[in-house]
Order: C-alpha cells, then sequence, then structure tokens
C-alpha cells in the first residue's frame, strides 16, 4: 500500500481530499497529514473514528511518503515542492506553484491522461514526477466538453463563472456568514471587509483574485489553464464573479467550433461522459443549481443550446462542488491514475 501525504490539511480542499482517502478504505497509518506551521499535538479528523498527528512541512521527511498532495497555497508549493521531489517523493500540484514549469503536466484524465505516461523530473519509472492540476473552474468548463472536443475542433471559448466564498477559505465563508446574519440583525456592517473588498453578503462582485492588467488573476487562469490543458492557443475570454454563496461554482460556457455541432448531439456525448450529469428539461427548475451540488463527485450541466450569435457553437450551464468534484476529486483522480501506471 503506497504512503500518501497530503499537505494543506487544514484548508477545505485538503480536508475534502482526506475525506476521500478514508471512504476510499485507505488506512489512517498510511496516511500523512501535513501543515505549513503545525504545533505539536495538533490533529485532524479521518472520518468519523480517526485523527492523524499534523506534521510540520519543513521538518517532514518526504521519503517516508511514495505520493504528496500539495492543496497549500501557491506561495507554500513554492517552498515545499522541491523538497518533496528531492526526497524522491512525487507530486500531485493542486497549489499552482509548478504552473509555469513547461515539464509539469497539467493534467485532466479524461482529456489529457496520456500525458501521465511521459517523464520529468527525477522519475525512473517513465511517469511524471510532479503533475499538476487545473483550478476547478476550468475541470468544470472543459470536462463535459471532453467527448465533443474530441470529433470537433474548438475554436473558441467564452466563459462567466460564478464563484462561492469558498474560494477563498473557511475566513471568507465566515466573512459571509457574518455579514449575513448582521443585515438579518439589523446591525452595522463596520469594517467587515476583511477577505473581500466590498460587502458580499447580498452582492455581487466582478473580481476574483488580484487584478493582473484588466484581467483578475483568475480570469487570466483560467485563459492559460485551458490553453496548457489542450495543448492549443485556442482564443479564451472569461469573466469571473464571486456571488454570496458558501460552497459550489457555476459557470455559462459559449463555445464556437471549427465545423458544425448539434446541441441536441453534444448533448447526449455529455451524457456519456464520465463523472458528467447532464440534467438539462426546457421546463420551470429543469436544471441543476448550485444548492444541488454540495457534496457530489460529478460535474453537472444543463441548458445545453445552440448558441445562435457564431455559426458554430453551443452553450451550456455548468455546476459543481468546487472543494470535492474541482479540487479534491480531481486530485484523486490523478492520483489513483498514476499509481494504477507505477
Amino acid at each position: 500500500m503506497p504512503k500518501i501525504a497530503v499537505a494543506g490539511v487544514k484548508g477545505s480542499t485538503g480536508r475534502e481530499f482526506l475525506n476521500l482517502l478514508n471512504e476510499s478504505g485507505i488506512p489512517a497509518d498510511d496516511v500523512f497529514a501535513l501543515e505549513a506551521k503545525a504545533p505539536l499535538g495538533t490533529l485532524v479528523s479521518y472520518g468519523e473514528d480517526d485523527e492523524l498527528d499534523v506534521s510540520a512541512l519543513d521538518t517532514f521527511d518526504f521519503k517516508k511518503a511514495d505520493i504528496a498532495i500539495f492543496a497549500t497555497t501557491k506561495e507554500q508549493g513554492k517552498r515545499f515542492i522541491k523538497k518533496a521531489t528531492g526526497a524522491g517523493c512525487r507530486v500531485i500540484d493542486l497549489s499552482g506553484a509548478t504552473f509555469g514549469d513547461s515539464s509539469v503536466p497539467l493534467v485532466i484524465p479524461e482529456l489529457n491522461g496520456e500525458l501521465l505516461k511521459r517523464g520529468n523530473g527525477q522519475a525512473t519509472d517513465g511517469l511524471p514526477q510532479v503533475i499538476g492540476v487545473p483550478s476547478s473552474a476550468v475541470y468544470q468548463i472543459l470536462l463535459p466538453l471532453a467527448g465533443t472536443i474530441k470529433e470537433h475542433k474548438l475554436k473558441r471559448l467564452v466563459v462567466t463563472t460564478f464563484n462561492s466564498t469558498s474560494y477563498h477559505g473557511h475566513e471568507a465563508m465566515d466573512e459571509l456568514f457574518t455579514q449575513s446574519r448582521k443585515i438579518f440583525l439589523n446591525e452595522t456592517l463596520v469594517d467587515d471587509e476583511q477577505i473581500f473588498k466590498k460587502q458580499i453578503a447580498f452582492n455581487v462582485l466582478p473580481q476574483v483574485g488580484e487584478f493582473i492588467g484588466e484581467e483578475t488573476s483568475l480570469e487570466w487562469a483560467i485563459n492559460a489553464e485551458i490553453k496548457k490543458v489542450l495543448d492549443s492557443d485556442i482564443k479564451v475570454h472569461a469573466n469571473c464573479a464571486f456571488v454570496p454563496t458558501f460552497i459550489g461554482d457555476a459557470a455559462f460556457v459559449n463555445a464556437e467550433f471549427d465545423d458544425e455541432v448539434d446541441a441536441t448531439a453534444v448533448r447526449e456525448v455529455m451524457k456519456a461522459q464520465k463523472n458528467v450529469v447532464v440534467f438539462d428539461k426546457t421546463v420551470d427548475a429543469g436544471y441543476v443549481s448550485v444548492d444541488d451540488v454540495q457534496g457530489e463527485d460529478s460535474v453537472y450541466v444543463s441548458r445545453v443550446r445552440q448558441d445562435v450569435s457564431v455559426e458554430n457553437g453551443i452553450s451550456f450551464w455548468t455546476v459543481a462542488d468546487n472543494l470535492r468534484a474541482g479540487g479534491a476529486k480531481l486530485a484523486f483522480s490523478v492520483m489513483t491514475a498514476v499509481l494504477a501506471k507505477a
């Protein structure tokens, strides 16, 4: 049984990854829980009955682990991933720290799983030493299109995402809760914007991440990550906004192709795609909402239709639990694929 290290276990995605390990039957003795700072005696839950001792990243010996999942901040990833690989440990990177490294593949198994066959870094088994995982937004945008992309060349994507506060972690969710509670109690909001630049409760903010020129960091990342996953210089335009929800992201996606595509046929291809669930009825409530998908492993799709503004286009609505389906489950799928090939 491989030994698995999970870095960032106090974060939402790291905790969700531990849940997946436990649900899959991996014993607690085979899992190492890691954090950037972990005072002696720090524990984290592992299922209903077990707890794991949390070790500090700077003192942990990565030679004890076969594979490490980095669900840390980008800065922590940049600091500690080299330490892990230097000890011979394979790394799956959710932090984005290795995105700029051309030797590190950015993998969605259903789309470009063949990249797991290419070696890089210090790996001796022909598999990548470090494997990047794209953002949850990119996963839920591209996965429903996986089957169609194999038959039709994708030309352009226009995406509008609606991001939950969990994008920024527990503190951001707490900020939404606190502001909402104060408004319900008719209390004045004073200095309540700690994580978000403006009030998030009962509001929509057209900024996800810091500004990079005219784009925000998530808009830039969606553009860059899609091109890297698809190994294509397609045109991508992303608009991202925070909405006052706790968990779960949504997006409207407009996809334009080089040749004719039919929305009805695309819908059927989506239905056949692993880890995609299509619920698409042209009646009131005949669609999936963010609230419906919390705790779910799949990406859900509704509102599949022709995009009549272009010659060869379709559009659709997609929702997913950004912590579980788009973060932890994607990393778990990559880990499973790697361990099966190792």
